[in-house]
């Protein structure tokens, strides 16, 4: 099946998409906000720049696209019509990205939560998951 757009179409189309302040970001950052917590954000001295920090509690937390990120969700199992192997060397790269960050982390002794964005669907529960890592002092990836 050819792309409903023309390439120019589409290289606009991608070339927007971004990497910081998302709606899936700000949701969550207006969640912790709302809690009480305050964070810094995407901090350039720390592995993979998390979109927020608690230095005080040596917490760490990345809001992951589904897609962008290959989560094991529907959205995430998408697969591209067009430039199908760009855009699986694209992804798994990104997948090899994040578990070496979050590796780094953890022997840096930083505490990591990774919200996904099919996860802010659902804001009671996304309301907990946050609640609940931000405050018990051991929690790991995921």
């Amino acid at each position: 099946m050819a792309d409903v757009h023309t390439p120019e179409q589409r290289s606009h189309n991608m070339a927007a998409i971004r990497s910081k302040d998302t709606k899936p970001e700000m949701l969550v950052r207006r969640l912790v906000h709302s809690m009480g917590y305050r964070y810094r954000l995407h901090r350039k001295d720390l592995p993979g720049k998390p979109d927020l920090t608690f230095s005080k509690l040596q917490k760490v937390i990345f809001v992951h696209g589904c897609y962008w990120h290959m989560h094991n969700c529907r959205y995430g199992r998408v697969t591209p019509k067009t430039n199908t192997e760009f855009w699986r060397k694209k992804r798994q790269s990104n997948v090899e990205r994040d578990r070496k960050n979050l590796k780094a982390l953890k022997v840096a002794d930083w505490d990591t939560l990774v919200v996904w964005e099919c996860e802010i669907k659902d804001r009671h529960r996304l309301m907990a998951k946050l609640s609940d890592f931000l405050k018990n002092r051991l929690c790991g990836a995921g």
